[in-house]
């Protein structure tokens, strides 16, 4: 299923093309929000179609306008030339096994599209898409207990019918011992097991690290993607609120964000 929407930025979006009747109907595989700056000459990286196949992509191509430019306007400059883009983009996804909708937005302000976007489609992650020769093995970074129920929905739904090796890992939080660690964890392997995944896919590590997303990115030089949970206030704040010199320089492969579920309002 492929669903091609062009969009501006805008609520709701001014969508110039009908949706697909069949989007948002494909409920058993869980979504993952991909942005990719299309016109600035993002591509998917080596790695995502094999990472997302078992998920349903929203893609989203976007580009950023200056504010004295109509939406309007750079949709009939740009749009032809981003969507070929991004349908061919989408066909790789599609020929791998993922399930693809597509979005082009001409936006004034990328974290707010962002933002939108994940809660119009109800995604479970967003993809910081670097690229990895393989995926074969995934850190997933779990601390405390919010949005656990999520990052077991999305690993068990991209990994479980896979051979991906998962590492459950968890650095302690202050007056947190080891067996607390470790309780923990054993907790969301049994969950993961229960949705699905071998018992012997799944590997535990219980840290007692400083910085968390230094030790992370430490652990994840092991990996081929890394699993994480969405930082406060936003995940734009992981997006878009460092350099991605600064992501490349703390891990090179793909991250998968997981999102706090939104209040309703």
């Amino acid at each position: 299923m492929t669903d091609t929407t062009p969009s501006d930025d805008t609520t709701p979006p001014d969508d110039t093309t009908p949706p697909d009747d069949t989007a948002g109907t494909v409920t058993d595989r869980p979504a993952v929000l991909v942005p990719l700056e299309v016109l600035e000459g993002e591509s998917l990286p080596a790695g995502t179609t094999e990472l997302l196949s078992n998920a349903h992509v929203v893609l989203l191509g976007y580009h950023v306008i200056p504010e004295q430019t109509a939406a309007e306007q750079a949709r009939a400059q740009f749009g032809e030339t981003a969507m070929s883009k991004l349908e061919e983009f989408a066909g790789a996804l599609t020929d791998a096994g993922a399930t693809v909708e597509v979005r082009l937005v001409f936006t004034h302000d990328e974290r707010t599209t962002v933002d939108r976007l994940i809660y119009e489609y109800d995604c479970l992650a967003v993809l910081v898409p670097n690229s990895t020769d393989r995926v074969e093995s995934v850190l997933v970074a779990l601390r405390g207990t919010v949005g656990i129920d999520r990052s077991a929905r999305l690993v068990a739904g991209l990994f479980a019918e896979s051979d991906v090796a998962v590492t459950l890992y968890h650095a302690l939080d202050e007056g947190e011992s080891p067996a607390d660690g470790e309780s923990f964890l054993d907790g969301v392997r049994a969950d993961l097991v229960e949705r699905g995944m071998d018992p012997e896919q799944i590997g535990v590590a219980v840290e007692d690290a400083g910085a968390a997303v230094d030790a992370i990115a430490r652990h994840g030089e092991n990996h081929d993607a890394v699993v994480m949970g969405e930082t406060d206030p936003s995940v734009t704040t992981f997006v878009f609120g460092m350099p991605s010199e600064q992501v490349a320089e703390r891990f090179l492969g793909p991250v998968l964000v997981v999102q706090r579920k939104r209040p309703e309002e």
